[in-house]
């Protein structure tokens, strides 16, 4: 499977984020990330804007709630012919396969191809106060991972969002198909912000991941086209 450079479209409006990917040739078709803020903002029809112009999306909702609610909001993102989409593996075992059912059944009857399912592990800026103290999680933030990977593995899950830190441990405990897609990826030379656990592209791709989520370093610079194409770059070889 080809690894891709997921852009995140952390923009507040529809508007804004197809300027940005106006920007783009029509021939350079990326995929971009499209999370909580933008779809709240935009609705279902951003999906549909963004495929029009050629690009494939990672839907990024991180559902977490009971079985039945998750399955039938599965059901609908099954519908729009995204590539990912997200759940908490928190959520357990019941809930992460109704997941996938519901994706399942969402593309079966829209007559696509259903979405890889992705369970989040730890978000990447939780660090190992965060885990112990406020999740009350005792152990390792590698652990934590490494667990959630495995029960993801057994709830027919496709793969993980994790940080690239991860993706080793994770690989070796449930097998290289896995997927492990990372965010907190910057460049050298960019400040790793929010995020906690940051790796550069080239040393997430000896890591083993499956993809990168990439966000400002990408749609705040200078030239947006010719950043991607430098971390393509980096990240290719």
């Amino acid at each position: 499977m080809k690894r891709p450079i997921i852009i995140a479209l952390d923009f507040p409006t529809a508007e804004r984020a197809l300027a940005f990917l106006d920007q783009f040739p029509a021939d350079l078709h990326v995929t971009v990330k499209i999370g909580m803020e933008l779809f709240y903002a935009a609705g279902p029809s951003i999906v549909t804007d963004v495929q029009a112009r050629g690009h494939a999306v990672f839907l990024d909702l991180k559902l977490h709630d009971i079985p039945n609610t998750v399955e039938s909001a599965m059901r609908v993102i099954g519908r729009l012919g995204v590539t990912y989409t997200t759940v908490h593996a928190a959520g357990g075992h019941v809930m992460l396969s109704a997941a996938k059912r519901g994706l399942v059944a969402g593309a079966m009857a829209a007559g696509v191809t259903a979405p890889k399912l992705l369970a989040i592990t730890q978000l990447t800026s939780t660090n190992q106060a965060i885990l112990n103290q406020d999740q009350q999680i005792m152990g390792t933030v590698r652990a934590s991972v490494v667990h959630y990977a495995k029960l993801a593995r057994a709830s027919d899950c496709d793969g993980v969002i994790c940080s690239a830190q991860e993706v080793q441990a994770i690989h070796t405990a449930v097998g290289a198909d896995f997927l492990g897609i990372t965010p907190g990826i910057r460049p050298a030379s960019a400040q790793s912000d929010d995020q906690q656990r940051v790796m550069t592209p080239a040393a997430a791709a000896k890591a083993g991941s499956n993809g990168l989520v990439i966000g400002r370093p990408i749609t705040q610079a200078a030239e947006p086209v010719q950043a991607y194409r430098d971390i393509m770059t980096e990240w290719s070889n």
